[in-house]
This record gives structure tokens, sequence and C-alpha cells, in this order.
């Protein structure tokens, strides 16, 4: 027991041993390779002011790097700068710039593999491929990082942040632009994307498949080729995120795609070419979320069933809810559509005529749609007319 006792003190005592080790021009060691060769466990790295041309860096030890001063670290265009394989690490305050291209490799500024208690922070990553590749990693967190690809083409463009079989993540205060997909789960679990920007990239500003039990909330998605992609998983909560001008003939601010038993709450739509497409998706909870200046607000396809869609806010989209079938399996309740023209008699704040969101025109559009060249024309207005004057014209399941 007394040995037990000793051992355990000792390996507690550990990092109290720690050191840290200057890196810099002026330094006696002027080499990061260098550092992390001569390093133990637990000590820190900090690196100076400078520009560091040193190839491939692996690191497999616990250690902290610190940058002082914005040190850059260069691929050169020819190499995957940082590779980090071991557990309690933490890079801070670094800029890295120009890493390699390999579509056989994804060569990227950061890799983690087979990590673990990984703290990526503060950085500035630039002309990259893949900027932050982490694959089957727990406990990973990637915060205050600043993120900006030079977009070529989906084929020769990375993702921003790309996790792979990874659980325990944290995604948090990023800004990342430019890329393929700007933040990229696959196969990951009990992980949570909040407080990040978005922005400019060539596909989605999020891309999200196969990974369960996830949250994203306080995001920002704007200005992305195709918006954002949910698919193929279930048990999501995607909350307070605002979704802005995706615009393109597929661009949506989400597209749920083969998702059940998730939550998406107090979320702003605002000028997407859909807010919100959703095929295949069931037991979806969907209520107190504002839509705005959208093309169509929502469009649920046929294959969608026992959704509920509740105190939502529907202004100013050009079509507040497209569908390719006749019959509606889904719950709509206590929403406000401006296009409602109805009366409140005992003024409780609920019309007292039902409002028919999808309107005979949306369905005309969806079956044909060339006819959407005709849309504010006279011949539209009239038929608006006349579904208000026979509403039996709308089929009475879509109200």
């Amino acid at each position: 027991m007394r040995h037990f006792i000793i051992i355990l003190l000792l390996s507690i005592s550990l990092p109290l041993f720690s050191r840290t080790i200057i890196v810099g021009n002026n330094q006696p060691v002027r080499s990061l390779k260098i550092a992390i060769a001569i390093a133990k466990n637990f000590d820190t790295i900090l690196l100076h002011a400078g520009t560091y041309k040193e190839g491939a860096i692996t690191l497999t030890k616990s250690l902290t790097i610190i940058g002082q001063n914005n040190p850059v670290l260069d691929g050169e265009k020819k190499y995957e700068i940082l590779l980090i394989s071991g557990k309690n690490i933490t890079i801070k305050g670094i800029q890295f710039r120009n890493s390699g291209y390999s579509a056989m490799d994804d060569y990227a500024s950061i890799k983690l593999v087979d990590a673990s208690h990984v703290t990526i922070e503060n950085n500035e990553i630039f002309n990259s491929y893949f900027a932050i590749h982490i694959s089957n990693t727990s406990f990973v967190t990637v915060r205050n990082n600043r993120i900006t690809g030079s977009p070529k083409s989906e084929q020769l463009t990375g993702n921003a942040i790309h996790l792979w079989k990874s659980n325990y993540a944290v995604i948090e205060n990023n800004h990342v632009q430019g890329h393929r997909d700007g933040i990229y789960f696959e196969f990951v679990t009990f992980s949570s994307i909040r407080n990040n920007l978005s922005e400019k990239n060539i596909r989605y500003g999020l891309h999200f498949m196969f990974s369960n039990d996830d949250t994203y909330f306080n995001n920002t998605f704007r200005n992305n080729g195709a918006g954002v992609a949910v698919m193929y998983s279930k048990k999501v909560k995607m909350e307070n995120n605002h979704f802005e001008q995706n615009w393109g003939p597929s661009a949506y601010g989400i597209l749920l795609k083969d998702i059940s038993d998730s939550y998406i709450l107090h979320n702003t739509f605002f000028k997407n070419t859909v807010g919100i497409h959703l095929e295949g998706t069931s037991r979806i909870i969907i209520e107190r979320n504002i839509f705005t200046g959208n093309g169509w607000a929502l469009k649920v396809q046929a294959s969608c069933e026992n959704n509920d869609f509740h105190h939502n806010n529907f202004t100013g989209n050009s079509f507040d809810i497209g569908t390719n079938g006749s019959i509606s399996l889904n719950t709509f309740y206590k929403n406000y559509w401006d296009k409602y023209e109805g009366y409140d008699i005992n003024k409780d704040g609920i019309g007292d005529i039902p409002y028919h969101p999808v309107s005979m025109y949306s369905m005309i559009v969806e079956q044909n749609p060339y006819s959407l060249m005709l849309f504010r024309s006279f011949t539209v207005q009239l038929l608006d007319k006349a579904e208000k004057a026979i509403p039996s014209l709308t089929p009475e399941n879509l109200s």
C-alpha cells in the first residue's frame, strides 16, 4: 500500500517539474522540431516571433506550444505542417501558412490522428488545403481560431474544420471562410458547435453526416454556396443559429435529409433560396423560428412525416411552404403567417378560419419550375384571388 501511495504522489508531482523551452532566432534553440525532440511530457514550448520553415512536424508528446508575437509555421505549399497524435496537448497563438496539397493524404495545416484531450485555440490559418483535420479523436476543443482559405474548386479545396469518427468535441468561436465546407462532421457524436461564423465557403457552411446526439447553437452561416446540410443523423439539436443569404439554384438555410428525433428552435432564416428543405425526415420539432425574406420558407417533401411546426413566424417570404405531394403527414399549428387575411372575431390572437400556407401557384411551380417566370404577374394575382374566393382549389389536407 505504501509503495502504491509513493507511485501515485510521484505521478501527480511530475507536471510540477515541467520546464519551459524558448524557441527563436536569438535563442539557444532555434527550431521547433529540435524543441519537441528535447522536450519531455508536460513541458511548455514558447515559440517566439519569426517564420519557421521546418517541413512536416510530428508531435506525440504531452506538450503545450504557445506562440509569442504571432510566429509563422510555413508549409511552403509542400508539407503537412503539424501532425498530432497523443494526449494532453495544446497549440495556441501560432499562424499557419501554405500547407501542401495532396488529394490522397488530405494534407492539413493541423492534423489530429488518434488523439485525446487536445486544445487548438487562438491560431490563424491561411492558404491551406484542409485547415484543421481531426480523426479518431476524443475530447478535442477547437476555439477562437481564424481560418481563411483560397478557394479554387470543390475538388481542389479541403474543409476548414473537418472531424471524422470522433466524439466529445467542442468547436466554438471560430471564424472560417473560403473552403469547401466550413465545418464538416462525419460519424461524430456527443459534440457541440457553438458561436462560430462560417461564410463564403464553396459548398456548405456546415456539413453534417451520420452524426448523432450533437448540438449546434449561436452560429451564423452566411453566403455559402449551398447553405447547411444535416443528413443521415438523429438526436440533433439546432438552436439560436442564423442562416443568412445562402442563394443559388440548390441553396438552403438548412437541407435536412433522412434525419429524425431532432429539434430546430429559435433560429433565424433570412434571405435564403429555401429556409428549410425537408426530405425523408420524421419526428422533428420545428418551433419558434423566424422565416423572413426567403424564396421558400419551407419545402416539405412528401417523404416527411410526424414533424411538428408550431409558433414560427413567416414574414416576407415569396412562398411560405412548397411540397411535391398532395397529402401532408405533418402538423402545423399556432404559427404566424403575414399573408393571412382572415379574421379574429373573438380576439384570442388565433384566426377564426384556416390558413392555407401552400398556395396553388407554389404547387404549379413545384411541378413546372419554368412557371416561376410568371411570379408577380397579373395571371398569378388572378389565381391568388380565385384561390381566396374558392378555398377548395387548394387541397384541404395541406392547410
